[in-house]
């Protein structure tokens, strides 16, 4: 069986490699010209010293630049390949050291640009925070992030399939509600409903729905008063006792509402608290509780509500991204107002703005951290993976223009050395 092998990344080429190559090819003309323009001069010099002993000074500019060219020729070639092809030692530095350099350049990529100083200075100088609240508050740029949502979430639930959903929800909710038990929960919301007589109040609302029962059931009552007594007893008797009944539960349920010290409210309060201890202590109302728990759970109306949920919200989820992406131009709806006012809050809040900046920094600056090894790992192993030569030419392109004006002014300043020797030599 042959393993495929993996071909290295290859450098890319762009279009601005092209233009480099021309205006590095155009400076070593240049550089080079110069050179051979001192050469010619020193000969011609040297040929006509004697019968015009002037031109010592041009013959000594001419030679020391010639050398000076010459060197500079050698150390500016001699980082990217071989001098004339010969394997002089340390030459061909790049090519040579490409490892090192990927290393080395991984290492003050991670050391200069991704520390958490650094990082930290520049996101609070961006202060992206309010650049992102600003943008959010132009209602245009709100519909577009109101419909990038959208149409996630409408793709979303498209993929998701109906079964999928239900089996999430039996094992995600149903499976875990079935482990944690009920009564501690019940009591501890009747505890919270507790707090400030509000427990009082839902009393008081029993009690006025009660007497609206009472009223609007009033005849009904009676007749059922009337179907139950003997035979026997006269219906005046039967009038009068109803009215009793009613008017006895109606002067109660108003006197209850009417006196919050009622001693119906303080044997209310008494039944709540005993139940309340009895969801936490009494084995057998935690047992109960714990029954009809999963006889709920186990109902078929638990599974059709978790459906229909589902699919009301796929409906409405593929309803409003359609309405996003017509080309009606209506009224911004509540998504699009609600992230318009996000970013109004964000801006008029200076507080919230700086807090909304701390989030933005300390999560880029985590992630930052976090991959901070990696991305000097990452350059390192792409270079590694270059082509020597390529890499070399590579970089060569990039700042090999500038080193030919090294050529240049090596030239020139080995001229102007030699002449300043020339000038000490003739005067001592």
């Amino acid at each position: 069986m042959t393993v495929p092998v993996s071909t290295p990344p290859a450098l890319l080429i762009t279009a601005d490699d092209e233009i480099k190559r021309v205006r590095l090819v155009r400076m070593k003309r240049v550089a080079s010209a110069m050179l051979v323009f001192v050469a010619i001069v020193f000969v011609v010099a040297k040929i006509y010293e004697a019968r015009f002993p002037s031109l010592a000074y041009i013959r000594a500019f001419s030679e020391a630049a010639m050398v000076g060219g010459i060197a500079d020729w050698f150390a500016v070639t001699a980082l990217f390949r071989h001098p004339l092809g010969i394997p002089i030692p340390h030459t061909a530095i790049v090519p040579a050291r490409k490892d090192r350099i990927g290393n080395a350049l991984g290492n003050f990529v991670q050391r200069n640009f991704l520390s958490r100083e650094v990082v930290t200075s520049k996101l609070q100088a961006m202060k992206l925070g309010e650049r992102a609240a600003l943008w959010l508050a132009d209602p245009v740029h709100s519909r577009s992030v109101a419909r990038v949502v959208a149409r996630g979430l409408s793709g979303a639930a498209g993929v998701l399939r109906d079964d999928d959903v239900q089996e999430l929800v039996d094992r995600g909710i149903v499976s875990r509600l079935r482990t944690v038990q009920v009564a501690p929960m019940v009591a501890r919301v009747l505890e919270l409903l507790t707090v400030g007589g509000r427990h009082q109040a839902l009393l008081d609302d029993a009690m006025r729905l009660a007497a609206k029962f009472l009223e609007e059931n009033e005849e009904v009552i009676r007749e059922r008063i009337k179907a139950e007594s003997p035979w026997w007893v006269p219906g005046a008797v039967e009038n009068r006792l109803g009215d009793k009944i009613v008017s006895g539960v109606e002067k109660t349920l108003v006197a209850v509402v009417a006196d919050p010290e009622h001693p119906l409210r303080h044997r209310y309060d008494e039944a709540v608290e005993r139940f309340v201890i009895s969801l936490r202590t009494n084995p057998d109302v935690i047992a109960k509780a714990e029954q009809i728990k999963l006889e709920l759970l186990a109902h078929p109306a638990v599974g059709e509500f978790s459906r229909s949920v589902w699919g009301d919200v796929k409906q409405r989820v593929a309803g409003y991204a359609e309405r996003l992406a017509s080309d009606v131009q209506d009224e911004p709806d509540q998504v699009e107002r609600w992230l318009t006012g996000l970013g109004h809050k964000v801006l008029e809040d200076h507080e919230l703005s700086a807090k909304v900046d701390g989030w933005v920094v300390e999560i880029v600056t985590y992630a930052v951290e976090q991959a901070r090894e990696e991305v000097a790992k990452l350059i390192a192993s792409t270079v590694a993976a270059w082509d020597a030569n390529a890499t070399s030419r590579k970089i060569e392109l990039q700042i090999g223009r500038d080193l030919q004006f090294i050529r240049i002014n090596g030239t020139i300043v080995g001229g102007l050395v030699g002449v300043l020797l020339h000038m000490i030599d003739v005067r001592f």
